[in-house]
């Protein structure tokens, strides 16, 4: 019997975004359809809505990451959710019509959109989550690995099985390349009907056994899923795994002659500028206040110096208010942790709103920085890391900015292994920057600061 298409997940995230889609639509279309007789007008409030309600639906859905397929799969949060940005929504709309438009003689239209809207998500939602509690969501993998990577074999397939994060991936069978017992046909046969997904992790490609390899191509043929673990990976978590063996620096990276991206460099200089200026307003208002209360609080220096690596491998120095003891790193140089005992309790309300990252903005000022790039590290800990592995100073190829990929999608680093594995998104940053990305990331990090997410 022939195993069901799995569908992945952008499959999966558009389906859920159309139903979202449709339910949004066929609302504020049942709002203003029987409201209004004039032509012109219904015309120009029916587009001011959907254009409004569209703009805020995307916006909070992606705020709060609405379309988390490992959130979306659970009844309770997707519930939750749905009720929470469906309510949003409406509020939205119901200030613009109090504000804008004569709602007097249309209020029955409206009071079935704001009871009806949410009402409606919370069930389509519902529904979704129960979907694929029957439709196949799992792939089922064949991982083939070689002596290099048989080190790393329980960490790898762990990330496929999606320890860190749902994946819909499981591994199924493994095979070792090198290994001198020869490879069983029928039981590879029998094995691979059931196999969805073929992940490679292997140095040589040519020592890929013939018997395997025409079982690939088989699988390809058969239109199944067959890709490297880097690529895996990279689709994933969007996060290049530094630790595998399979590629080499340079295919990693893709480090190539590019043309020149005018319109990503413009758009850097816009991020950079209008941001410096937005920040250094707000710096210097909440400078005065910070002051007060640090003399009155936290007695000692206002603002804390300190040495970082930047572009190139150059140090800088890099500029914050003072959230420690004054005297932090008597005993030496150690990285910020969760309930660091050396925070003060004002330092720790400035931590939680990321009002000490302010001052940051005069090492944009001064070129040393940008808004959006690889976090800088101190030197002791660069070298340290440059001993455990080859490609952190990889980072460098860029200026370090104030918030960056790895910033919004790894927890706040407290010790070397947290500093690797936030290598593996700023290696992710570095290969795929693009203007998109960049959007990314900011909004992500407006979700940071609202939320007080990280130490």
């Amino acid at each position: 019997m022939k195993r069901p298409s799995v569908l992945n997940s952008i499959e999966r995230k558009f389906i859920l975004l159309i139903g979202d889609l449709l339910i949004v639509s066929a609302s504020l279309n049942v709002l203003v359809n029987h409201a209004i007789d004039d032509e012109f007008t219904y015309t120009r409030l029916k587009l001011i809505l959907f254009c409004l309600g569209f703009a805020t639906y995307f916006f909070i859905s992606y705020i709060l990451d609405f379309y988390n397929l490992e959130k979306a799969a659970k009844r309770r949060i997707a519930v939750s959710q749905a009720f929470y940005i469906g309510s949003l929504i409406v509020f939205s709309i119901f200030i613009e019509c109090v504000l804008v438009f004569d709602i007097s003689f249309w209020r029955k239209p409206l009071l079935y959109f704001l009871f009806l809207t949410p009402s409606q998500l919370v069930l389509w939602r519902f529904l979704f989550s129960n979907i694929f509690r029957i439709v196949p969501v799992i792939k089922n993998v064949l991982y083939v690995y070689d002596d290099i990577n048989s080190a790393n074999l329980k960490e790898d397939t762990d990330a496929i099985n999606g320890l860190d994060t749902s994946t819909f991936y499981k591994v199924k069978l493994t095979h070792r390349i090198g290994q001198m017992t020869p490879i069983n046909k029928s039981y590879f046969a029998s094995a691979t009907e059931k196999i969805d997904t073929t992940i490679i992790n292997i140095k040589n490609y040519d020592s890929l056994p013939k018997e395997l390899e025409n079982m690939v191509l088989e699988s390809i043929i058969k239109g199944k899923e067959v890709i490297s673990f880097t690529s895996f990976y990279e689709n994933v978590y969007e996060a290049i795994p530094v630790k595998s063996q399979n590629e080499s620096f340079f295919e990693i990276l893709q480090l190539r002659n590019r043309k020149i991206r005018y319109l990503q460099r413009l758009f850097t200089v816009f991020i950079n500028f209008f941001f410096s200026l937005f920040v250094g307003v707000i710096f210097m208002i909440f400078c005065p206040f910070v002051w007060l209360l640090n003399f009155l609080f936290n007695r000692g220096p206002l603002f804390y110096t300190q040495k970082r690596i930047g572009k190139h491998g150059k140090e800088f120095s890099i500029y914050k208010f003072r959230s420690m003891v004054v005297d932090a790193e008597k005993g030496g140089a150690a990285m910020a942790k969760k309930g660091d005992a050396r925070v003060t309790p004002f330092g720790k309300i400035l931590r939680m709103f990321r009002i000490d990252e302010l001052p940051q903005v005069l090492s944009i000022i001064k070129g040393d920085m940008q808004f959006i790039g690889p976090r800088p590290e101190r030197k002791v800990f660069v070298d340290k890391l440059n001993e455990i592995t080859p490609f952190y100073n990889t980072r460098h190829l860029i200026k370090p900015g104030i918030t960056g990929w790895a910033q919004v999608k790894y927890k706040y680093g407290q010790n070397l292994e947290d500093s690797i594995r936030k290598l593996e998104y700023d290696l992710y940053y570095i290969k795929n920057k693009s203007i998109t990305l960049d959007l990314r990331i900011i909004f992500k990090t407006v979700t940071t600061v609202l939320f007080s997410r990280g130490v």
